[in-house]
């Protein structure tokens, strides 16, 4: 098939390889957001898929939204048969929707009906699943809400950020789509309607959602921790300024410590939760590099009964 992938960011290149290196399809353009500021002199970057695309020569689409008519007039020149997409960042219209003969199939990062929405992988582990994975479906103009053609499964680990999760998913979804490629091309394979039961929702994780509450049980300050890590990343007040907590560790034999309590020793930092408390490996104090907890505890000196959290 002629395909033209619609993606964005860095989880998105795996399946654009996956793609390029099809023997039975034709990536014949990208579709991508708009270059964007980035980094201290705010200059404009491509996003790591049009770079991608550039350096395989392939033509790149930057829409400053996808109902822009000249965007939709050469989409209809180039004619593709399906538009695959992972993480393109933008809503469809439904004139772009039904220029492809096969549509666009979108490769989303959750076993759905699960965790439909922007933020799949950060859901997952904040709600403590054991199990996702990534799906591939026929986009329609409800949310993450059309018939899927197939799905692979990943194990959620215990010490998992979601940027960990998420990059494995990436590459594991990229066979994926790939094969869903191929089965719609042959006639093999036919999207199945998602079970009305077993929906939940997975909304943007904002910087208030990544704020700490330290009278939770260590479990989900750990859980909230790792969903937030690398972005946008937890944080909590230490004399009134921020302080992003970048990882911890559950320990269960530290007792004794009210929530937001601070404990500090010669190598080791320990906060209370509202069940036992956690020790911090990594934070990063405002305008400053990340740091060993310990080490920023010495530079501090902790004052007794100190507490992270309170303005």
């Amino acid at each position: 098939m002629r395909l033209v992938f619609a993606g964005t960011p860095e989880v998105a290149v795996p399946a654009l390889d996956a793609l390029l290196a099809s023997d039975r399809h034709e990536v014949v353009a990208v579709v991508t957001r708009p270059d964007a500021p980035a980094g201290r002199g705010r200059r404009l970057v491509a996003s790591p898929v049009a770079e991608r695309a550039e350096e395989a020569g392939i033509e790149v689409l930057k829409p400053a939204r996808p109902r822009d008519e000249d965007f939709l007039a050469r989409l209809r020149e180039i004619a593709p048969d399906c538009c695959p997409v992972v993480a393109y960042g933008a809503l469809l219209p439904k004139a772009a929707l039904d220029i492809p003969v096969h549509g666009w199939v979108n490769l989303h990062f959750s076993l759905l009906p699960a965790w439909r929405g922007a933020a799949p992988v950060q859901h997952a582990i904040l709600a403590g699943d054991e199990v996702t994975g990534a799906s591939t479906f026929l986009i329609e103009e409800g949310l993450d809400s059309g018939p899927v053609y197939g799905v692979v499964t990943e194990e959620v680990r215990p010490t998992d950020t979601s940027g960990d999760l998420l990059t494995r998913l990436a590459f594991a979804g990229s066979g994926l789509l790939a094969a869903t490629m191929d089965g719609i091309e042959d006639g093999s394979l036919k999207a199945v309607p998602q079970p009305a039961e077993g929906v939940s929702l997975a909304p943007k994780i904002n910087v208030e959602d990544a704020r700490i509450d330290w009278s939770v049980p260590a479990l989900r300050v750990d859980r909230v921790v790792r969903g937030c890590a690398p972005a946008p990343g937890a944080w909590t007040l230490f004399r009134g300024e921020r302080l992003k907590v970048m990882s911890v560790v559950p320990a269960p034999g530290r007792d004794g410590l009210a929530p937001g309590e601070i404990s500090a020793a010669k190598n080791s930092v320990h906060v209370g939760t509202g069940s036992h408390a956690v020790e911090l490996q990594w934070v990063q104090p405002q305008g400053k590099k990340p740091m060993k907890a310990a080490d920023w505890a010495r530079g501090v000196r902790i004052a007794a009964g100190e507490r992270l959290g309170a303005a």
